[in-house]
Formats: C-alpha cells, sequence, structure tokens
C-alpha cells in the first residue's frame, strides 16, 4: 500500500528543554518514506528512561517529543513495507534485529548492527518526521509514542495479536520484558539458584517473573517502597528487602544475610540509582556471581568496587533485557496474551494525553506502579 500523501496535524507531549514542563502541543506528522510505518497511538505508558531523555541524556536533543512505550494501529505504510498493513496493532521496540549481522548471528548480543539502539532522536536516515511550531522534533529512541500519530521505520516495530489485551501490549514494548529479558536472556538464570532484584518498578516485576520462570528458588526483591511488597509477592518474589527498615547495614549486606552470608548467584539492577550498581555486585556471590545493570541512570561515570570485581563477579549491562524482538519477543507476547503474568497488578492509573503532568505526579504516589496513557 503506498503511503498517505497527507500531513496529519494532532497533538503531542513536546518537552523544549533540560528541566521545562512536558505541554501538549500541536504537531505536524509528516507521511512515512519508504521503508517507514506511520502509526495511529491507542495507548503509551511513562518509563524512566523518558525522564533520562528529557534531562537531556545521553545528548540533548530538543524540543523532544516523548514516549518510548505504547501500542498503536498502523495508519500508512512506505512504498518499501512489505511486514505491515494499514490496520495492524503494532508495539514500537528500539532494538532491531537484521538476522544477519555478526551480533544477531551470535547468541552473545541482541544489539544489532545494522539496526541499532538509536540515541539520535531522529530516523535512520537522519531526518525527523515529526515537527512542532516550525522545527523539527526529536523523539525518544526509534519513536514517540506520547503523540497522536507517530512515525517508525519498520524495523523498530513489531506486530501483535489484535485481540492482545492494549494495556499489557503497551507494558512488554519495554518496561516489563526489559526486567524479563535481564533474567531469562542476559543473567540466563540457573534453576535452584537465588536472585536479588533491585527496584520494584514494571523492569524489577519482569526481573522476577524472569527469575521465576527460570526457577530461582530464592528471589530477593529490594525497594524503599513498603507499597511494593504486596506486588513482588503477586510476581513471585520469595523475600522482601525495605533498606530504611536497616539503616545500620547496607542493602548487600541485607542481601548477604538472607543467603547465610553466601551472597546470591544473580543480582539484577533495575533502578539507575548509581550508588546501587555497586551493592548489586557486592550482593552476589564471591567467586561466581553475575550482576546485570538494567536501570538507565543520568550519570556518565559510575565508581564501581574494584575488589568487587577482582574477587570473581561479572557486570554485565544489558539493553532491553538482551532480547531480539523477533526471535524473543513473540514468546514474551504469547505469554502475554496467555495470561501468564499477572500484568493487571501493573496498571494503577490511566490519563489521557492532555493530562501528561497529572501522570507525573501520580508517579510520585507510593502505589503507583505504571500509568496507562490513554491517546
Amino acid at each position: 500500500m503506498a503511503s498517505s500523501p497527507q500531513v496529519i496535524i494532532c497533538k503531542g507531549a513536546i518537552c523544549w528543554g533540560t528541566g521545562e514542563a512536558v505541554k501538549v502541543e500541536e504537531i505536524q506528522v509528516d507521511p512515512p518514506k519508504a521503508s517507514e510505518v506511520r502509526v495511529k497511538m491507542l495507548f503509551a505508558s511513562i518509563c524512566h528512561s523518558d525522564f533520562v531523555r528529557a534531562r537531556g541524556h545521553p545528548y540533548p536533543c530538543f524540543p523532544l517529543a516523548l514516549g518510548h512505550e505504547g501500542v498503536g494501529v498502523v495508519e500508512s505504510v512506505g512504498e518499501k513495507v512489505t511486514n505491515f498493513k494499514e490496520g495492524d496493532v503494532v508495539i514500537p521496540i528500539y532494538v532491531g534485529e537484521c538476522g544477519e549481522c555478526e551480533n544477531c548471528v551470535s547468541k552473545e548480543s541482541n544489539i544489532c548492527l545494522r539496526y541499532p539502539l538509536s540515541v539520535s532522536g531522529l530516523m535512520p536516515d537522519g531526518t525527523s518526521r515529526i515537527s512542532v511550531g516550525g522545527q523539527k522534533a526529536y523523539h525518544v529512541f526509534s519513536c514517540s509514542t506520547w503523540c497522536e500519530y507517530m512515525v517508525s521505520d519498520e524495523n523498530y516495530l513489531m506486530k501483535v495479536d489484535p485481540s492482545i489485551d492494549l494495556a499489557h501490549a503497551s507494558f512488554i514494548s519495554c518496561g516489563f520484558s526489559t526486567g524479563f529479558g535481564a533474567s531469562w536472556k542476559t543473567a540466563q538464570i540457573q534453576s535452584g539458584s537465588s536472585v536479588a532484584v533491585f527496584g520494584l518498578g514494571a523492569v524489577g516485576l519482569g526481573a522476577i517473573s524472569g527469575a521465576k520462570l527460570m526457577g530461582a528458588a530464592k528471589i530477593i526483591a529490594i525497594d524503599i517502597n513498603e507499597k511494593k511488597r504486596e506486588k513482588g509477592e503477586v510476581f513471585g518474589m520469595t523475600n522482601f528487602i525495605n533498606p530504611k527498615d536497616h539503616s545500620n547495614k547496607s542493602a548487600s549486606q541485607l542481601v548477604k544475610d538472607l543467603t547465610n552470608g553466601m551472597g546470591v548467584d544473580y543480582a539484577v539492577e533495575c533502578t539507575g540509582v548509581a550508588a546501587l550498581l555497586t551493592q548489586a555486585l557486592e550482593s552476589t556471590k564471591v567467586g561466581k556471581g553475575k550482576a546485570i545493570a538494567v536501570g538507565a541512570g543520568i550519570e556518565e561515570f559510575v565508581p564501581v568496587n574494584w575488589l568487587g570485581l577482582l574477587l570473581g563477579r561479572t557486570l554485565r549491562g544489558s539493553i532491553f533485557g538482551g532480547l531480539k524482538p523477533k526471535s524473543d519477543l513473540p514468546t514474551v507476547a504469547t505469554k502475554c496474551q496467555n495470561k501468564e503474568f499477572p500484568l493487571d497488578e501493573l496498571f494503577t492509573h490511566e490519563v489521557p494525553l492532555t493530562e501528561i503532568n497529572k501522570a507525573f505526579e501520580l508517579l510520585k504516589q507510593p502505589d503507583c506502579v505504571k500509568v496507562i496513557i490513554k491517546i
């Protein structure tokens, strides 16, 4: 199908600079080029990475059309697009999978060399399809889901069954899947092992789900929000630590106290808080412990305890939980559709796009996990 020749004028959530409030503005969305797809967004959700990008990290690209989690329906496609058609329900993804490059062929990485993680805020050809007030707008990674319409390269979209719960589809486009994949694909947790998960947002709850699926015997969750205890239990944790209750001990020591002083086999750090990276590493076993860094922080350089590494532990970073979008993400989507995850527990609040700033206030509430934005 040929792409629509019309520019669409609609609403989008725009940030004009570091520290500035997000404003819902009138934007112009161009038709898709040859290998691109224009999507009418239905629902979106908020991820910590959106805040990181709005604060100018890793590059200050403004005006910024925010959002990278969501679900929508294809409105039009470019003339070279063969995998999508008008009416398909799709979710955005921010890593590609060509299936041919060194990394895609390897089981060691999900970072495609042909379709890599994009931090430029632009389409693969270096241009933008969104403008606001006469200026080109940048997007978050491969898309801008907090807009009524957006354009994405076809290699950064995945088709989902139209009967899927739309809120759940939004959750698996990044946060939950990232945590789940960190346990499943990056850490490759062994059955009967012990795991510590730092931070019980959607990513952390996904990491717990992944650890449970892999057969972990002990899953320790660490969070300073006591209300997250119940959420962790629903997803499969076995122990909960609130560091605020133990001001005289570090989080890593509290984990060791629950593991006969040995520490855990695996730790998944989901907060992006710099100080917790060393705590996650130190919470693992000497000689063989593995710590997975998943949370996105704003610090360019993060101190790590050298001795902790020298004693045989491994620290590894993970983008999108190590999931390959074509090979692995459909498995997550199928499990989601089969209700194998209690994803309703993530859905705590909903706001319309026009009240996006209310969503930011809701995120400060202790009982908030995910806010769904109804586009």
